[in-house]
């Protein structure tokens, strides 16, 4: 390991567990545009982040050949400050992990990213990495390498050599993209917390990862 990551414990960066953590987070979807999916994050009855709702590609037909369907989402919402956004440096750790459990039809559980956005130039740039899951219904403890997360913008990959700025990020969310693979379908995605770690053998500072549970993607 990179000996400026071995001294950075686990930190816990958005929880989903109580009323007002789920206050902290916005959600989206096509119908704000002229599609008809639907999305909500609520509290479970276990005290879990609930993201849920059902994503459609089809569009108004006001809008066919204008707008691309079959989005949802979530992030947390910016956090302004005197001196302006509050931002997170994740710079001396490796990994993000996510606490999920991935329920809902069957076709829409491998549609989902992580999504990140920087304090960059380009308030539409946005970094996302696929978040495969094995969607059996279990708690999944997943770590995603952050220099693994590609460069978007609307949507589509943008060809730069230019690193993360992992140093400041603004927000950190999911979204389940169902469009150009034509996955429709109600979905489900519970969810513990985000959180980042230098080590394959640590969680948040407040939920170790267990190796059994664990997915790493490739380093």
């Amino acid at each position: 390991m990179d000996p400026g990551y071995s001294h950075s414990p686990p930190k816990t960066l958005f929880t989903f567990k109580s009323p007002a953590d789920i206050t902290q987070y916005v959600v989206g979807s096509d119908a704000d545009i002229g599609g008809y999916s639907s999305a909500k994050l609520e509290l479970d009855p276990q005290g879990h982040g609930r993201f849920f709702g059902e994503v459609r590609t089809e569009v108004r037909p006001q809008m066919q050949g204008k707008m691309r369907s079959g989005y949802v989402g979530f992030r947390n919402k910016m956090r302004p400050s005197l001196f302006g956004n509050v931002t997170d440096d994740l710079s001396l750790y490796k990994y993000l992990c996510l606490r999920v459990k991935a329920g809902g039809d069957p076709q829409t559980r491998n549609g989902y990213f992580v999504n990140i956005q920087t304090d960059g130039p380009i308030e539409t740039d946005l970094w996302q990495h696929r978040l495969y899951l094995r969607g059996n219904g279990q708690w999944e403890d997943v770590l995603v390498p952050l220099h693994k997360f590609i460069l978007t913008n609307s949507g589509e990959a943008v060809n730069s050599s230019m690193a993360m700025m992992s140093e400041s990020i603004k927000s950190i969310g999911i979204s389940l993209l169902g469009g150009n693979a034509n996955i429709q379908g109600k979905f489900e995605l519970g969810i513990d917390y985000i959180g980042a770690t230098a080590d394959v053998g640590g969680g948040s500072s407040r939920q170790p990862i267990s190796r059994r549970s664990l997915k790493l993607f490739p380093p």
